[in-house]
């Protein structure tokens, strides 16, 4: 693989996250009583797209839904959650991207008010945004809050799962400043490695499992009680893969899927 040149500048954050589902209706419950999100019942219409907001129990934004239409369905847009990433100059990223074999699925784009976006498939073939956000008005140095490290309510976890973690881990270095330092042994699974922003925990990379169709992003919730968290899931129609698992740190993982059929995963600690 040839790695990219430096797109160079500030970003490397997980600024924003969207969820696509062909109808908000069959996820907005599962949601509520899970993480105890909300989704908007109004929808802006851009004429192109359906986009809804979804809302934290502080009222702080968790990110957006997007209606899938039967036309994204037949490209083979499927239920699934995306994460934005920031990068100052996405044409420039892109650029990186596709000079390591990443593919472009949106072009760059403006987006009035919202910022400067685009859709890539990474050189291993997991989707990913990477946007250069224009700040609200009146109010330049706003940073975004939807991901938390061990925050309940938030996105707190970004683990990607790829056919080639080593030069995953390369190139998001080389994107957005990304460290890789400490790891997990899982066995025949291979080695869970950790990833850092700067000092801070984003997440983590691995292999990808052998029922996995392709390369993908997985994010994870925080929630304050993994075993009602659980119970919820399975309660408001979606699904659980086995039992919540320890992870460093004495809190549970849950990995589930939504009413919808997008995978989803949650941490947090098992109360007795």
């Amino acid at each position: 693989m040839t790695q990219p040149d430096n797109a160079g500048g500030d970003g490397g954050d997980f600024i924003w996250y969207e969820l696509a589902v062909p109808d908000p209706a069959l996820v907005r419950d599962f949601y509520r009583e899970v993480a105890g999100w909300s989704i908007d019942e109004t929808a802006h219409d851009t004429g192109t797209v359906e986009y809804r907001m979804i809302r934290r129990a502080d009222g702080g934004f968790a990110g957006g839904v997007l209606t899938i239409t039967d036309q994204m369905a037949q490209g083979g847009m499927r239920p699934m959650w995306l994460g934005y990433i920031h990068h100052p100059d996405v044409d420039a990223a892109v650029q990186a991207m596709i000079k390591a074999g990443g593919t472009t699925l949106m072009p760059p784009s403006d987006m009035e008010g919202v910022g400067r976006i685009a859709l890539l498939a990474d050189p291993q073939a997991a989707p990913v945004y990477i946007m250069a956000p224009t700040p609200p008005a009146g109010d330049p140095d706003a940073k975004s809050d939807v991901f938390s490290y061990m925050t309940t309510g938030h996105v707190t976890w970004n683990e990607l799962m790829t056919s080639d973690p080593a030069a995953a881990i390369a190139l998001y270095g080389q994107l957005f400043g990304w460290s890789q330092e400490g790891s997990m042994n899982m066995g025949e699974l291979g080695e869970y490695q950790f990833i850092q922003h700067g000092d801070d925990p984003i997440g983590a990379v691995m292999p990808l499992m052998p029922q996995m169709e392709r390369s993908c992003w997985n994010f994870y919730i925080a929630v304050e009680d993994i075993d009602r968290a659980a119970e919820a899931v399975t309660a408001r129609g979606g699904s659980v893969f086995g039992e919540p698992q320890e992870v460093p740190g004495g809190s549970f993982a849950l990995n589930a899927l939504d009413p919808a059929g997008a995978a989803i995963g949650f941490v947090g600690p098992r109360k007795e």
